[in-house]
């Protein structure tokens, strides 16, 4: 009897603290949060809500975005703003940047990835960092280099997509698309050949997944509570994230440090194209500073920036242009108008044909821009992303925040709202991006997938553009594509970051 009544009793215990626990943390997230003042965005919910729409996160946005254009979730220590509105993101990435920082919660879920690279840091860091990167991607050297690295490896990825057709078999184009795109960052900014795409380095495609699923796992910290105490304990999802982290930076210090190597070997050599070997160069004015580790940092966050920007665009384009072919139709037209090839078979002629992707030609392809511009309206590289008030401030739209308040602009939903791009807003549609034939940018508030302007803008913009071209162009002049399963509905992994979930399967049909 004394048996159950102590088992009565741990169980009443327990049941009291755990009600006692979460009864604190309802106070702690309602109280002192203004709930039912107008001066503050709408309370729409919880952080922890998110828990529940985690798979469709940003549709779970957009469809709060249509009823407010800026809205609350709350936190235990603050408020989530989230907002639509153009005038208020131009506010705080631009006009009051000065007043808005990454923030405490962002730096704390994002360091163990990318340590102090420009994605997580302020200050005096984020400064110097931009203030190379800046000048690396004004270099004519650079541009030149990445361009014909592009060009090369899309040559390569035609062949290995008409290996698939010649045997009418179903592939995932986004993997092709990833390994393609991760040998031309790594020849890019390290120097070194990968080989991803012809499936020769193992640990390149390890380092792929690892890559990914890290991004995906550090984004799972914002709907879970609990995060920080998995970490402690190093289990589940932390326990995984923490042996990935262990993977890639073991493989950026190896490559560091060959790097290295090879430079001292090559000391007769002035020209440096790859971007690591002109960063290796900077750090030997500021060893304390620029230290390997910090490198390590650096080129993580160009990898994000590179990788997946255009490994995700162009899987997206692909889609689209599978879901509505008669625009696919036009940007072949456009390709072979202004790229007169001669000669289609694919062995003889695709190395030819990507040399004659210069920069005047690609320059002159404003309906493929058009296309690709349109694609990045509707599945943006990073569907979110957004500041932290360092002070109480208030919005052009009129409501407040206040200090420690993040507010994130989501990119996915302005894509789909009505008041921003008009009724056909969800329609795939490049001609909107079109006048007498040229193309048109929108005001960067508007088209928000380059982080707008203002001092944060992506120095990588125009650089993005060329290598995508470059690959879309090589794409749609060897082959036709088609959805293997048109019924199939195709959505994209919750991450920083917008992949297409589980792939996309496609048949690839030559056009010769």
């Amino acid at each position: 009897m004394s048996i159950l009544y102590t088992l009565l009793c741990v169980i009443v215990a327990a049941i009291l603290l755990i009600f006692g626990l979460v009864s604190a943390l309802f106070l702690k997230i309602f109280v002192g949060k203004s709930v039912k003042s107008s001066k503050y965005p709408p309370v729409v919910g919880t952080v922890f809500d998110q828990l529940f729409y985690f798979n469709r996160l940003y549709d779970y946005q957009t469809d709060k975005a249509r009823k407010h254009k800026t809205f609350r979730l709350l936190a235990p220590d603050e408020s989530e703003l989230y907002t639509t509105e153009p005038r208020n993101i131009e506010y705080f990435l631009k006009t009051n940047f000065n007043n808005y920082s990454k923030g405490q919660r962002n730096q704390e879920i994002w360091t163990e990835l990318f340590g102090q690279g420009i994605f997580v840091v302020d200050g005096d860091r984020w400064r110097q960092q931009r203030k190379l990167a800046s000048f690396e991607f004004s270099t004519r050297v650079v541009r030149d280099f990445s361009c014909s690295v592009f060009r090369k490896n899309a040559a390569e990825l035609v062949r290995t997509i008409y290996e698939f057709s010649k045997q009418n078999q179903v592939f995932d184009v986004q993997a092709l698309l990833l390994r393609c795109t991760l040998d031309s960052i790594f020849k890019v900014g390290f120097g070194v050949d990968l080989n991803c795409l012809k499936g020769s380095n193992q640990d390149g495609n390890d380092f792929i997944k690892a890559f990914d699923d890290s991004n995906e796992l550090c984004y799972w910290r914002y709907a879970d509570p609990l995060w920080k105490i998995k970490r402690y304990f190093n289990i589940g999802g932390e326990a995984i994230l923490k042996k990935n982290i262990k993977f890639i930076h073991n493989f950026v210090d190896n490559v560091i440090s060959t790097k290295r190597q090879q430079i001292e070997n090559e000391q007769h050599c002035n020209e440096k194209k790859d971007i690591l070997s002109r960063f290796l160069m900077e750090s030997e004015k500021d060893p304390e500073t620029m230290t390997d580790k910090y490198l390590r940092d650096i080129i993580l966050s160009f990898m994000i920036a590179g990788k997946d920007t255009t490994a995700n665009t162009l899987s997206w384009f692909i889609y689209s242009l599978c879901k509505n072919p008669l625009i696919q139709e036009k940007v072949v037209q456009e390709v072979e108008k202004i790229i007169n090839s001669s000669e289609n078979n694919i062995k003889d002629s695709v190395d030819d044909f990507v040399e004659r992707i210069t920069d005047e030609a690609i320059d002159d392809m404003h309906y493929l821009h058009a296309t690709l511009s349109e694609t990045l309206r509707l599945y943006p590289a990073v569907p979110v992303d957004g500041r932290c008030a360092e002070t109480d401030d208030i919005l052009p739209d009129g409501y407040k925040l206040k200090r420690g308040d993040c507010i994130y602009y989501t990119v996915y939903a302005m894509g789909r709202m009505t008041y921003i791009w008009g009724d056909d807003a969800e329609e795939f549609r490049p001609e909107r991006w079109i006048s007498n034939g040229v193309f048109q940018p929108e005001s960067p508030f508007k088209f928000v997938a380059f982080n707008v302007t203002g001092p944060r803008t992506c120095l990588g913009k125009d650089f993005a553009y060329r290598p995508m071209k470059i690959v879309a162009a090589a794409l749609v002049h060897y082959f036709k594509f088609k959805l293997s399963d048109e019924k199939k509905k195709v959505t994209y992994r919750t991450m920083l970051t917008l992949h297409i979930n589980g792939g996309l399967s496609i048949h690839a049909v030559p056009t010769t």
